[in-house]
């Protein structure tokens, strides 16, 4: 596996593995032994970025990816994100909060449940409106000086956040949700993290499965799964949708690759900082999106692909009005 960098010196795999879905947001979480075995296997494939956050259960997926990845610890960088309010009794999210003693409990809870003395990549995981972006930026940087975190990132941030924040502490990764499909960042988030020398973290680079083919019309998604409520996974989306799909199966036969692996090639290609981190539940699932950095696609097939992409109109917003405006996922 090839190696990009985050930043100025945050090496990483040039695919990560997002393991928010082994314990959340797609249903009831996945037998344990199997995630653990997936992820094992994820390292042998060479892929060291694992990402995962406190509020991903709640909870539950840290101790997950901390027990599986406490052989290689050595070997691997480990992501992980505060910033939501947890209601114990409910046992999910309730809202944003980024107060200074908010992050340091997350933190200390986030490295006892990973097993690690400290956080690889630390997010904000959505900006608090409420704490300035400076305080929470100078929390990491206190924490980073007690070595209880090495770098700091930022999630869905807008451009003039990011820029306030890299004043106070270096930002290395910038955690947004990027694919052929979902390209908003380009406009003014894309630009302002090149000329800082920030790295993007592209998550659902494969649209939530989207993308892969392997879901249409018919597909019916579990109790518990995020896409039974966002706007592009309703059936009439879906099929709407498809053009997209006959545009990444067109190139996918010409290279003699999968829709998927022609998706994370796509955002591969588009700048050499960038880093998806497609998640998955499924072995099989998990080696076919490594060994899309083995493909690569021309600047001719790139131009080819965004012009027919620019007449898909994509239809269903990404998150519900609500999610896009509060705390999303």
């Amino acid at each position: 596996m090839i190696k990009r960098n985050l930043g100025n010196n945050l090496e990483v795999s040039a695919i990560g593995l997002g393991c928010m879905g082994m314990s959340f947001g797609y249903g009831p979480p996945s037998d344990k032994a199997e995630m653990i075995k997936l992820m094992h296997k994820a390292v042998e494939e060479g892929i060291t970025f694992f990402d995962t956050a406190e509020v991903y259960g709640p909870f539950t997926n840290e101790e997950l990816v901390g027990e599986a990845l406490r052989p290689y610890r050595d070997q691997v960088i480990i992501a992980t994100k505060f910033g939501f309010e947890i209601d114990p009794v409910q046992n999910r999210h309730v809202g944003v909060n980024s107060r200074p003693e908010k992050i340091r409990q997350a933190v200390e809870g986030s490295l006892k449940r990973l097993k690690i003395d400290t956080i690889d990549l630390l997010y904000q995981h959505r900006v608090d409106p409420k704490v300035p972006i400076e305080e929470v930026a100078g929390t990491v940087k206190d924490l980073i000086s007690e070595g209880k975190a090495k770098y700091f990132g930022l999630s869905e941030a807008g451009a003039n956040t990011i820029r306030r924040a890299h004043v106070v502490l270096t930002v290395s990764a910038l955690q947004s949700e990027y694919s052929l499909w979902t390209r908003q960042h380009e406009k003014e988030i894309i630009p302002a993290i090149e000329e800082l020398g920030i790295g993007l973290v592209a998550y659902s680079p494969l649209g939530k499965g989207y993308l892969t083919g392997k879901i249409d019309e018919n597909t019916s998604f579990g109790q518990g799964d995020i896409r039974n409520i966002l706007p592009r996974y309703t059936e009439e989306a879906r099929i709407a949708n498809k053009a997209m799909l006959h545009l990444l199966s067109e190139i996918a036969e010409r290279k003699n690759a999968t829709q998927a692996q022609i998706a994370l090639a796509w955002v591969l290609a588009k700048r050499p900082w960038i880093v998806p981190i497609p998640g998955t539940t499924k072995m099989h699932r998990m080696l076919e999106n490594a060994s899309a950095v083995n493909i690569t696609l021309t600047a001719d097939e790139l131009r080819e692909m965004e012009s027919k992409a620019e007449h898909i109109k994509i239809v269903g917003n990404r998150y519900t009005e609500q999610m896009e405006k509060s705390t999303g996922l």
